[in-house]
Order: structure tokens, then C-alpha cells, then sequence
């Protein structure tokens, strides 16, 4: 594609948190042009009424997805709740139109697990079958020749990140059978519809763990470890919910192997992310916060081995609606398309 060249894309369920990042990042793209947002209930509505922050930047309505005309896309991004995306993506693909799904419908492979966690029949396999999980560092190739992609989830993105270069290339590195994830999310994480547990009186200093049982993420997050590792990797995953909006921190604990104490794991991580635009792997013995991410694609990893024995500390941040949703969701778009991966996505972090 060329440098000049606009992308048409439209935009399904426009009116959440990720459907207004994605019209944040996508108004600022150089070679997109915003051709339709959707939402039957806000149909007829200005973006820019609902959306103040888009006002000068935005100048479309939102409409019906009957109305929309998405098949004139180049490519849809799908900001709805799970279960949509694979319900239109058939028409879509076979009308030439890319697909980037940022709910669950392209994330699992295995057709019975999506069932067990989301509770609805895949109504889609044979295209299911032909996705490519959209996670940059790990799948660039693939994604950049897939029409369909289902952007991963943003827990996953920073678990996944963080223990890559420890799995990768069959490496007998850390104990795989006991990894565990503690992770926190902003209230955003949970979306724009209201719920008693993302009240400012229920969610507001206030800090909880959920899901310990059983997260959808979970599952997920496994799949991809296991092929990464080419076995399997046993887990334990607790997320947590903390009083901010925005921002997601993993903290990841693993013991290393007695063959591997003498590994210089700073330096395994440098090497293997030295040439991403989007992970940062910080000096040596660096606190990373989340605020230094808020607002930016960027994920910042710190490799700790506290007093230099066999416990390796991973620590994560990133912007959970940004690298952790409609963030990645454009490098997918600029790799789809033949662009810079980093085109509109330069921004510093905002601080404070």
C-alpha cells in the first residue's frame, strides 16, 4: 500500500471505551479515513455529541449497522460484546472486507472451550479456523496476510509478553508447571455499561481480587503459553480490580530451572524485544508504573531476580485500552495493510 493511501474503515459498537479509543486513534492515523460507526440505539446521534474529546475530529453519525454500509470497508473493527463479530464476519470477508474482532469470537481455537466460558455456540469455525490471533510480537507474519483477527485480550497481552522470551524455542529456562499471574486492571477494563461493582462508591478506594475461581482470560492465555512452549504450561491466574481508571499491571513469579541459574535474563529480554516499537524492557532493577504508559500503545517490561537466586519477577504495564485493546487493534491494521506498524501510534504517555 501506498503512503498516501487511505484505508476505509467503520467501526461496530462505537459508543464503549474501546470503540472511543479506537475513534481517538483512528481520527489521528495518517492513511485511515473513518467511513461508519455503529450502534442501533444511538442511531441518528453525532459522535461528537456523545463524545465531546472528538468534536473538530469526528463528523460522522452513528448509525444502524443495516445503514452502515460496512461492506464498503477496507477493513471493521468489531467493539461489541462477544458473539457479534462472528455473526457478520462471513458476509464481510467474502465481500473483500478485513476483519479485527476486540471481543473473544477469533481469540480460542478450540470451538468447546470459547462454548464453556462464553456460554454460546461458535457460529463461525471454518473462519475461526483461518484467524490469526493478533498479539504483534508474537504473530507478525501471519497477521499481516490474515483477513480475519482476533485482537487478544488485555490481561493476556501483558502475561504473555512477559513470559515469551522464557518459553520460546523449546528453552528449559523456568519450572512451566508453576507460573504464577497477579494482575491488576482499571475500572475501564470492565467496560461503559453500568454495574453496580464499576460504581464510584463500590469500585473507588477500594482494591479486590475477582475471578479466582475461573476468568475467561485464563483460558487464553494458556492456549497461547502452550503453543509458545510447545507443551503445557500450568498457570495460576488472579486478577484484580483497582481504584483507576485506566492502566493494567502484571506482576508474573517463576522459578528458575538449576541448569539456567547462571542465564543473564536481562539480556534475554533485551535481545528478544529490541527491535519492537512497543515493548519497552527497561533497565535493570526499574519499577515500572502504569502511569507511564497511560494513553500510549506502549507496554514496559522490568526483569528482577531478587538477591540473585532461582526466583525470577516479571513485572508488566501497559495502557489496558490502548495496548491492551484498540491500540493493538491498529498495529494489527497497519501490519494488515502493508503500513509503518507504529503509524498513528506515536503518542507519548500522558503524565501526570
Amino acid at each position: 500500500m501506498s503512503a498516501g493511501k487511505q484505508i476505509k474503515a467503520g467501526i461496530v459498537g462505537g459508543t464503549g471505551y474501546t470503540g472511543v479509543e479506537l475513534l481517538r486513534l483512528l481520527a489521528q492515523h495518517p492513511n485511515v479515513q473513518l467511513q461508519a460507526i455503529t450502534s442501533r440505539k444511538e442511531d441518528g446521534l453525532p459522535v461528537a455529541d456523545m463524545y465531546p474529546s472528538l468534536r473538530g475530529r469526528v463528523d460522522l453519525k452513528f448509525q444502524t449497522p443495516d445503514t452502515a454500509r460496512l461492506d464498503e470497508c477496507d477493513v471493521v473493527f468489531f467493539a461489541t460484546p462477544h458473539g457479534v463479530a462472528m455473526s457478520q464476519a462471513k458476509e464481510l470477508t467474502e465481500k473483500g472486507v478485513r476483519v479485527i474482532d476486540l471481543a473473544a469470537d477469533f481469540r480460542l481455537q478450540d470451538t468447546t472451550v470459547f462454548e464453556k466460558w462464553y456460554k454460546m455456540p461458535h457460529s463461525c469455525p471454518d473462519i475461526l479456523a483461518e484467524s490469526v490471533y493478533g498479539l504483534v510480537e508474537l504473530n507478525r507474519q501471519q497477521i499481516a496476510n490474515a483477513k480475519v483477527v482476533g485482537n487478544p485480550g488485555c490481561y493476556p497481552t501483558t502475561v504473555i509478553l512477559g513470559l515469551l522470551p522464557l518459553l520460546e524455542g523449546d528453552r528449559k529456562l523456568i519450572d512451566v508447571e508453576h507460573i504464577i499471574a497477579d494482575s491488576k486492571s482499571g475500572v475501564s477494563g470492565a467496560g461503559r455499561t453500568a454495574s453496580v461493582g464499576t460504581l464510584y462508591s463500590e469500585a473507588g478506594d477500594n482494591f479486590k481480587a475477582y475471578g479466582v475461581a475461573g476468568h475467561r482470560h485464563h483460558p487464553e492465555i494458556s492456549e497461547q503459553l502452550n503453543r509458545i512452549a510447545g507443551r503445557r504450561v500450568g498457570l495460576t491466574f488472579v486478577p484484580h480490580l483497582v481504584p483507576m481508571i485506566r492502566g493494567m499491571f502484571s506482576t508474573l513469579y517463576t522459578r528458575i530451572l538449576p541448569e539456567a541459574m547462571n542465564t543473564d535474563f536481562q539480556a534475554l529480554f533485551e535481545e528478544r524485544y529490541a527491535n519492537e516499537a512497543f515493548v519497552d524492557v527497561m533497565p535493570a532493577g526499574s519499577l515500572p508504573e502504569t502511569r507511564s504508559v497511560r494513553a500510549s500503545n506502549q507496554l514496559r517490561i522490568a526483569v528482577h531476580r531478587p538477591d540473585n537466586g532461582d526466583q525470577l519477577v516479571v513485572l508488566v504495564v501497559q495502557d489496558n485500552l490502548v495496548k491492551g485493546a484498540s491500540g493493538q487493534a491498529v498495529q494489527n491494521m497497519n501490519l494488515m495493510f502493508g503500513l509503518p506498524e507504529d503509524a498513528g501510534l506515536d503518542a507519548i504517555a500522558v503524565l501526570p
